[in-house]
């Protein structure tokens, strides 16, 4: 992940409740949310190393700034999402322009196959893994599989509370596992295990988990992540990771932190 793509907060703010972090009352100061985000670009940028593309802010469209959600990108290819509430499916014709105009090869999904982007679909070299029930649809993965080329694990997320793949899993560049074990059924438990070695799974405790812990950005030995997280970021640090914590609450009032904010373009 060190070519990122990244939309300004101009228009961010709660105008809907899809998820059970979102509260229309709870409203996102937009002050400190630009202030926010603009901070972590400079961590991204000067600390982390990471190449940022901006994508052009949209009046009426609050959510853009997650692009995580944008799709998935593999090489030169790109899937756009196709979200399954409508107030986010506004975002799709700016997602996939984006993608067209910067070039890549793009292939679209059947309308019927919910599928929302690098926020449900992460993983590793050998394997990816796709969350579904809450927001994307199973029968996406094998679609993208065909796409794609790749083996895709579909895991079942069942804590309402960790709606995307990226809020309860976070896949590090040594090959080491960051992730919240209860947000998956047992039977996607099991199959984290079986997967991925005891030695490589960093199990992040329950209270940092809803401080959005796994839902973090990784290129290199860094891990962006929002504060409030010691336990995790010792865990990260014994692993010999350089953590940069941040402030990113105005997000979370949303349902998202730092890896939501960013789509990983490589």
């Amino acid at each position: 992940m060190s070519r990122l793509l990244v939309c300004p907060p101009d228009y961010f703010r709660i105008e809907y409740e899809i998820n059970p972090w979102m509260r229309v009352s709870n409203q996102a100061d937009p002050e400190r949310a630009s202030a926010q985000w603009h901070d972590l670009m400079t961590v991204l940028e000067d600390r982390v190393g990471a190449l940022l593309e901006r994508m052009q802010p949209v009046s009426g469209v609050p959510d853009m700034v997650f692009t995580a959600n944008a799709g998935v990108v593999d090489g030169r290819r790109a899937v756009p999402s196709r979200f399954r509430h409508p107030e986010r499916q506004r975002e799709e014709q700016y997602f996939e322009a984006w993608f067209r105009e910067h070039g890549y090869q793009v292939t679209l999904l059947e309308e019927s196959l919910y599928f929302e982007g690098a926020g449900d679909l992460l993983g590793f070299p050998d394997a990816w893994f796709g969350g579904y029930r809450q927001r994307s649809d199973i029968r996406a993965y094998s679609r993208l599989s065909e796409i794609l080329q790749r083996e895709i694990i579909p895991v079942e997320l069942v804590d309402s509370h960790f709606y995307h793949l990226d809020t309860c899993f976070c896949p590090l560049s040594g090959g080491e596992l960051l992730y919240y074990p209860t947000a998956f059924d047992p039977y996607a438990q099991a199959v984290i295990i079986n997967r991925i070695s005891e030695d490589r799974r960093l199990v992040v405790p329950r209270p940092e988990a809803l401080r959005f812990a796994c839902n973090a950005v990784c290129v290199g030995k860094h891990v962006v992540l929002p504060t409030g997280c010691p336990e995790t970021v010792t865990m990260l640090e014994a692993r010999g990771y350089e953590p940069h914590p941040l402030p990113l609450d105005e997000f979370m009032k949303a349902g998202g932190s730092a890896k939501c904010l960013a789509l990983a373009l490589d």
